[in-house]
């Protein structure tokens, strides 16, 4: 009887225990249609491009100064513009906005998400996202980064930032001093600017103390305060060196009766500012019967701090209305106080010789053309952001923002938004084929025991 075969089975081939590659996904699925979207948003929005500064009062060009970008603040264009316009939002804008980040996030998990949803991954990914939040606007508070920066062409003509803080002031940030304001004045393409502390008059006498010799030659820095006058805000320049003992005695308020004696001679009465937020039915108008003083001769209409930007938007018409009711002239005020690279507006006087003076002549022009020329004395040239708060607007705050921001693109950074966007695509893509050819590179079998 024949002994019946018996085979050795057949080694697995080594593959054996690889998976089977996954399915190619379709092409739709393949494509980044984020970056598309992107892509297409910025050569869009060239056909609309709208310079990115201009006059606050009437809406029109500025023509006698332009906003420059340097080559770090082009390289870096995508998040130059996006930290530059979180910095200028209003508070109704920062919350419709963060509102439209949330609403577009739940709406792609829900499109990207499969019959059965992992809730750890959600809870991930929602992590993420407010992680991402907190970043951008840490960032925009805190990071040192380029600024845009406004160059005047015309020699006769100045950029002045009337209201700034130090640490001094104690709503200040801690460690930023007059060299830090100096220096953030000067990137932001100011002229002059006057240090405004509440209570004190420190952080610009130290400012003064290492002013450049003559005007011309960097950022000048002058000494004005900010105290309350009939319950308003006001800027005061000059009050602790021209005008001494204008200020009660904590130099939180104005002594009325002191500023009244200050301005019984009219070339000589102070110069005060309307600061905004502030109520506008409250604005303490200047006495006729003593020169146009005795109360405030200019009125912010832009202030950088989130509340000032959301008044002076919501209320331009209203501001505009007492310009012209007071003969008060239009100044701005970054109301810096130590936080955030974008400055939000500048104003321009025209001061033929300005070049050259000594600060403290400087000083005594620039309230002579105030007090002077009133309504008629300055420019305010103000960034371009999505500003309307009807509540239409506020609503399509997400796009309406960003479409603003784009339109305002110069074409290099418009070039580097693209190449920042792409980038980005094939890196991730680089990322996912290591992942990938790593997953299926095959693992030695463990060693047997006590080999």
């Amino acid at each position: 009887m024949a002994k019946a075969s018996r085979k050795t089975p057949r080694a697995a081939p080594a593959h054996a225990h690889h998976e089977s590659p996954s399915p190619r996904l379709p092409w739709h699925r393949r494509i980044s249609w984020w970056a598309v979207a992107i892509t297409l948003a910025v050569i869009v929005s060239a056909a609309f491009a709208a310079d990115p500064i201009r006059d606050a009062v009437s809406g029109a060009a500025v023509g006698e100064a332009r906003l420059e970008v340097s080559p770090g603040y082009i390289l870096l264009a995508p998040l130059s513009a996006i930290l530059d316009t979180v910095t200028l939002l209003t508070i109704p804008q920062h919350i419709a906005v963060l509102l439209w980040v949330i609403g577009v996030y739940v709406v792609w998990r829900l499109l990207a998400s499969s019959t059965k949803p992992d809730p750890r991954r959600e809870i991930n990914g929602a992590a993420i996202l407010l992680g991402a939040i907190v970043l951008t606007y840490a960032a925009a508070a805190y990071l040192p980064r380029p600024m845009a920066s406004l160059t005047v062409s015309d020699e006769t003509v100045l950029a002045v930032d009337f209201h700034s803080h130090t640490e001094a002031s104690h709503d200040g940030r801690k460690g930023w001093t007059d060299d830090d304001v100096r220096a953030w004045h000067r990137d932001a393409g100011y002229d002059v600017a006057y240090i405004t502390d509440h209570r004190s008059f420190t952080g610009a006498e130290r400012g003064i103390a290492s002013n450049p010799a003559v005007a011309g030659q960097g950022t000048l820095i002058l000494q004005g305060i900010e105290a309350v006058f009939r319950g308003e805000h006001v800027v005061i320049l000059n009050a602790g060196r021209r005008y001494k003992g204008i200020l009660t005695a904590d130099m939180g308020d104005v002594d009325e009766q002191a500023l009244q004696l200050a301005s019984i001679i009219p070339p000589t009465t102070p110069v005060l500012i309307e600061t905004i937020p502030g109520n506008l039915d409250k604005v303490p108008a200047a006495s006729p019967e003593l020169g146009g003083g005795g109360g405030v001769q200019a009125i912010e209409v832009v202030d950088g701090s989130p509340r000032g930007l959301t008044e002076g938007r919501r209320d331009r018409e209203r501001i505009d209305s007492l310009i012209d009711k007071q003969n008060l002239a239009p100044v701005s005020g970054s109301d810096n106080h130590g936080y955030g690279r974008a400055a939000p507006a500048w104003t321009l006087l025209r001061i033929p010789g300005w070049r050259g003076m000594p600060g403290d002549s400087l000083s005594r022009r620039i309230e002579e053309v105030l007090r002077n020329g009133r309504k008629d004395a300055t420019r305010v040239a103000e960034r371009r952001i999505a500003g309307s708060t009807t509540p239409t607007s506020i609503a399509l705050a997400g796009p309406a923002v960003a479409w603003r921001m784009l339109t305002t693109l110069s074409a290099d950074e418009r070039v580097m938004w693209i190449a920042w966007t792409w980038a980005i695509v094939l890196i991730a893509a680089a990322v996912r084929r290591r992942r990938r050819k790593r997953a299926a590179t095959p693992h030695p079998p463990p060693a047997p025991a006590g080999a």
